[in-house]
């Protein structure tokens, strides 16, 4: 790790023997100990927040460096949440974010990291990945479209392509968004009573709910494959809102305080300057 852990329900990934199972998607323990009161939460959001803003606009000045933020969740997991919480008055010239749907054929003809490599972010830009290259280790081998040889593979170039973009000054955070099946059925099911939120709903979610274990099993492995100082991952418990939201904004804040931004020199006297 490179940056000292805010206190929050985040369990950070250092072990090849890490179990997913053994993080409880509703914890909200340092924050409340009543669930779905915000009352403790809203004023320290405000203030990282307010934070968030400054330390953007100085990795924004600096233009040396940038922050990639990654998000990978089951379906209902929260990332679209997640991602309008943390970009909340943030300067949206600084800020990209990225979609990753089903490669197009176009895509398909390349390498799996060539369409994420030219979405990474630029100097002095914050971007955030809704989805990334994980899911080429995660839908592709719950079923069955790639052999273990190649899952091998494809952890040890995602652990190259972050390495390459770590020495080239991009930090990078990636964030699970770990929910419980249960919570995922309470999700869907609102998305079906609500029929402002009916667009919402996939029918083949349900299909990929049926593999809800082998989901996790990938998960888990990802995770324990390409976690490191450089590039670590975080698991988030998700079932609260409120609580998912807090824990990544402490998170990006604390490492965006740790990277020591520093505001630009000019190539002359301010005070020189007159203005008539």
């Amino acid at each position: 790790m490179k940056f000292k852990l805010p206190e929050t329900p985040a369990v950070f990934v250092n072990s090849k023997s890490f179990r997913l199972a053994d993080v409880d998607p509703a914890d909200i323990t340092p924050f409340k100990h009543q669930p779905d009161d915000k009352q403790e939460a809203s004023p320290r959001l405000l203030q990282l927040r307010q934070r968030l803003s400054a330390l953007q606009e100085l990795l924004y000045a600096e233009h040396s460096r940038s922050l990639l933020i990654v998000l990978q969740a089951m379906d209902t997991g929260g990332k679209d949440g997640a991602i309008q919480n943390l970009l909340t008055g943030v300067n949206p010239a600084g800020v990209q974010v990225a979609n990753f749907k089903a490669p197009t054929s176009e895509e398909l003809n390349h390498d799996f990291l060539w369409r994420i490599h030219a979405q990474t972010p630029k100097r002095g830009h914050i971007g955030v990945f809704n989805r990334s290259h994980y899911e080429d280790v995660l839908i592709t081998r719950v079923h069955g479209m790639i052999d273990e040889k190649t899952c091998e593979q494809h952890y040890a170039d995602i652990n190259n392509f972050e390495q390459l973009l770590t020495n080239n000054g991009t930090r990078i955070l990636k964030f699970f968004l770990h929910i419980s099946k249960e919570e995922q059925a309470r999700r869907l099911q609102a998305r079906l009573d609500d029929p402002s939120k009916n667009w919402k709903f996939d029918p083949n979610d349900l299909k990929e709910r049926a593999h809800w274990a082998d989901y996790q099993a990938a998960y888990q492995e990802a995770m324990r494959q390409c976690s490191s100082g450089a590039a670590p991952w975080f698991v988030i418990p998700a079932n609260h809102k409120w609580g998912r939201d807090l824990a990544i904004t402490e998170i990006v804040v604390a490492a965006l305080e740790d990277m020591n931004l520093q505001q630009p020199t000019v190539d002359f006297d301010p005070k020189a300057q007159v203005i008539e």
